[in-house]
């Protein structure tokens, strides 16, 4: 296995906060590029302080962070338009996603730094994007959540339901890592940077994209199911007798053949007119529902997976968060590994995707401005100037 990574060599100076910049940083510091994440002085990103979960850190700060360089610098000083220029001339990548209308006034929009790094890649994260009518709207995740559709496609039909995890916030960050990759190989091919404006509203509309079809030409949204698919069934969580919950999945007319028979014990239900169809399965969700729990119910959860396993239905745990832990698979391929932090040693898991060629760099989870001394050092300021820098709080 080589020691090289696909990003060693790049540099990502970083004016980030919250979720979408920092997962998009992170994913580029795995692979190997030095990140240097811009900080407030004293205070940092504000995701540090979300909660304290992990021994007194924010557990949204620990998942993001990992292997970049904190680098505190009030962005306002007159002395920080100097450190931020003399950073873009060693930067390969620029991306901020501070609130619409910073960074210009900072002299930080794409078309400024492209006349003065024709080779700098520069990414911008926000709610709506750089124009239109939404332009200058502040959007937090829940706020994109709830503009794209996805809180009123999410939940029970008495309640819509925010999705476990920030998802608008991860998909805009998903999207800014996919971009910067495609701009780094195109700057391979022809010498110059791009500009990547990355829009929250449209990254979790692109997720949405089989709901919406759903609705194509006026047709009814699919229901609110909870826990059950909206449109394939039977697909969801069914009690055994035990009270226990088994999660199974059927796809198609083969499978449902299948799990009539050899599940259920029950091959007629086949050809029932409630269930001979999915689109019939499906408008018929509430009665069969009834019809396998009641199949169910003088077996325990653990026959029912084993039934199932054997026809070859698919299956799942309904696992608690902590449970993944300790999950089996997980150990089994050997994904988790111990990382630094201002606090000792943590776990974390690997980045998904396993390449023979090159390990995933796993470095330690920064300090507010841990970086910063050495970071100045390497751009020519002086022991002196950094302390007055420091006692004008300018870092």
């Amino acid at each position: 296995m080589s020691a090289l990574r696909p990003l060693d060599g790049v540099t990502v100076l970083s004016l980030e906060q919250a979720v979408s910049a920092p997962f998009a940083t992170r994913q580029l510091a795995d692979l190997g590029a030095r990140v240097i994440k811009v900080e407030r002085p004293d205070v940092g990103d504000f995701a540090r302080n979300y909660d304290t979960r992990v021994s007194g850190l924010a557990s949204y700060f620990v998942w993001l962070n990992r292997s970049k360089e904190s680098l505190t610098l009030d962005v306002k000083h007159p002395e920080a338009k100097t450190i931020l220029a003399r950073l873009l001339t060693k930067s390969d990548v620029l991306v901020q996603n501070l609130v619409p209308g910073a960074a210009g006034r900072l002299g930080l929009s794409a078309p400024v730094l492209r006349e003065q790094h024709p080779r700098l890649i520069v990414c911008d994260i926000s709610g709506y994007g750089d124009d239109g009518p939404y332009r200058d709207k502040k959007a937090y995740d829940m706020m994109l959540q709830a503009e794209s559709g996805l809180l009123a496609a999410t939940g029970i039909a008495e309640a819509q339901a925010r999705t476990g995890f920030s998802a608008a916030d991860i998909s805009a960050g998903m999207y800014a890592y996919s971009n910067i990759l495609s701009a780094l190989l195109l700057r391979g091919r022809t010498g110059q940077g791009s500009h990547i404006d990355v829009s929250m509203l449209e990254t979790i509309v692109e997720w949405m994209g089989n709901p919406l079809y759903y609705t194509y030409q006026g047709a009814a949204p699919a229901p609110r199911a909870g826990a059950f698919h909206p449109s394939v069934q039977p697909y969801g969580p069914f009690r055994a007798g035990d009270g226990r919950e088994v999660m199974l999945a059927v796809q198609n007319e083969r499978e449902w053949s299948v799990f009539c028979s050899e599940v259920l014990g029950q091959p007629q239900l086949k050809d029932d007119v409630r269930f001979a169809s999915n689109v019939l399965r499906a408008t018929n969700r509430q009665v069969l529902v009834g019809v396998i729990e009641a199949a169910f119910s003088g077996l325990t959860s653990t026959q029912v997976v084993a039934m199932l396993d054997k026809a070859g239905i698919a299956t799942a745990n309904v696992n608690t968060v902590d449970q993944l832990w300790s999950h089996p698979q997980l150990a089994a391929r050997q994904r988790w590994r111990e990382i630094g932090s201002p606090v000792g040693t943590i776990p974390a898991l690997l980045p998904p995707g396993r390449n023979d060629a090159y390990d995933y760099r796993m470095d330690a989870v920064p300090g507010i401005g841990q970086h910063t001394d050495a970071i100045l050092d390497e751009l020519g300021y002086t022991g002196a100037e950094i302390s007055r820098l420091r006692e004008q709080r300018a870092i």
